[in-house]
C-alpha cells in the first residue's frame, strides 16, 4: 500500500551552516505524501494489516499520524481510526484525516490516554495498531537513515532530530546500525514536554509543537538506548526558541517545516554541533497553518492604482 513515499530532499543549508560553524543539511520529510514522515511507516505497517487480514486500523494520535493512517487505510480499502486529543491537534491534520474518511475521536485527554485506550482496544477487537508501538511502523521509518547516507556518500557526523513518542528517533538509530554508521544523535523536545530530558513522565505536557506534545514516549527505552549508544544527548528547547527557528528556516532557508520539525533547529542554534549535521525536517508547515499565521507579518491592504501598487511593494 503504497502512495510514493520516501526519497525526500536533502538541502544544504547555507545560512545555518555559516550561523553555527558546521556543515548543515535539512532532509524535509514534509515532502512525503501526506507532509510528514509518518508516511514511511504507515506503508508498511498498513501494507501488514492487510496481508494479516485486518478490517480496520487504528492510532492515537497529536495529529500527523491520524492523517497518515487515515490515506493509507483509503488507499487499502480498510476502515481508518484515530483517537486525537480534544483541542489539541493542528487543523492541517484534522482535515487531512477527515478528508481521507477515518473516524475521528476526541478525547478528553492527552496522546498519553490516548494511546493507552487504544493498546486495550485491539486486544478487543480485530483491529490493527498503527502506532509507532507497532515493529513495521520502525522498519519504514529507518529508510530516512539510509537515505542521507546514499546521499551524502557516508554518515553525517551529527542528526539533529525532534523527540515526541519516540519513535523515529529510534528508527533512524535501527538505519544507521544497518548501515554500519554511528552519527552521533542529538534529539530536542519542547521545554513543556521533556520527559526524557527529566527522567520522569509529564502528566499535563505543554507546547506549541502540538506534534511532540507527549508526556510518556511509548518508546522510551528505545530512545535512551540509542542516544546512550551513539554518545548523543537528549536536550530541552523552549516554545520562544521553536518559533524563532521555525521563522528563521522559513525567512532564511526557504523551507516551511511545522513548528514541532524546527524543534532540532531550535536546538542547534542553542547547543551547537560540530561536523557534517543532518537536521530533519519532519513535517510541512501546512500542517499547523494558525501557528503559521500568528508568527508571520500582516497581509498589507492596497488600493487597486498603481501608485498604491508600487508603494506596497516597496514598502515606501
Amino acid at each position: 500500500m503504497t502512495l510514493g513515499e520516501g526519497d525526500t530532499p536533502l538541502a544544504p543549508a547555507p545560512w545555518l551552516s555559516k550561523r553555527v560553524g558546521a556543515e548543515v543539511w535539512l532532509k524535509f520529510e514534509g515532502s512525503n505524501p501526506t507532509g510528514s514522515f509518518k508516511d514511511r511507516g504507515m506503508t508498511v505497517a498498513v501494507s501488514a494489516a492487510v496481508a494479516e487480514g485486518a478490517k480496520a486500523v487504528v492510532c492515537a494520535s497529536t495529529g500527523n499520524t491520524a492523517a497518515s493512517a487515515a490515506a493509507y487505510a483509503a488507499k487499502a480499502g480498510l476502515k481508518g481510526a484515530v483517537i486525537v486529543p480534544e483541542g489539541k491537534i493542528a487543523t492541517g491534520k484534522l482535515a487531512q484525516a477527515l478528508m481521507h474518511g477515518a473516524r475521528v475521536i476526541a478525547l478528553r485527554g492527552n496522546f498519553d490516554e490516548a494511546l493507552a485506550l487504544v493498546r486495550e482496544l485491539v486486544e478487543r477487537r480485530p483491529i490493527a495498531l498503527v502506532n509507532s508501538v507497532n515493529e513495521y511502523r520502525l522498519e519504514g521509518q529507518k529508510t530516512g537513515a539510509f537515505e542521507v547516507c546514499d546521499e551524502l556518500g557516508e554518515a553525517p557526523d551529527v542528526l539533529c532530530i525532534p523527540v515526541g513518542n519516540a519513535g523515529n528517533i529510534t528508527a533512524w538509530w535501527r538505519g544507521f546500525q544497518e548501515y554500519g554508521v554511528a552519527p552521533r544523535l542529538h534529539g530536542y523536545q519542547a521545554a513543556g514536554a521533556a520527559p526524557l530530558v527529566h527522567g520522569r513522565p509529564v502528566e499535563e505536557p505543554e507546547t506549541v509543537a502540538s506534534a511532540i506534545r507527549i508526556g510518556n514516549p511509548a518508546r522510551w527505552e528505545d530512545a535512551m538506548d540509542a542516544v546512550t549508544a551513539s554518545r548523543g544527548a537528549i536536550r530541552a528547547v523552549t516554545d520562544e526558541e521553536i518559533l524563532e527557528a521555525y521563522e528563521l528556516l522559513g525567512r532564511r532557508e526557504g523551507i516551511f517545516c511545522e513548528p514541532a520539525s524546527a524543534a532540532c533547529v531550535a536546538g542547534l542554534l542553542k547547543y551547537g554541533a560540530e561536523g557534517r549535521v543532518v537536521c530533519v525536517l519532519t513535517g510541512h508547515g501546512l500542517k499547523d497553518p494558525q501557528t503559521a499565521l500568528r508568527q508571520a507579518a500582516s497581509v498589507i491592504p492596497c488600493e487597486p492604482e498603481i501608485e498604491a501598487v508600487e508603494r506596497a511593494v516597496l514598502g515606501e
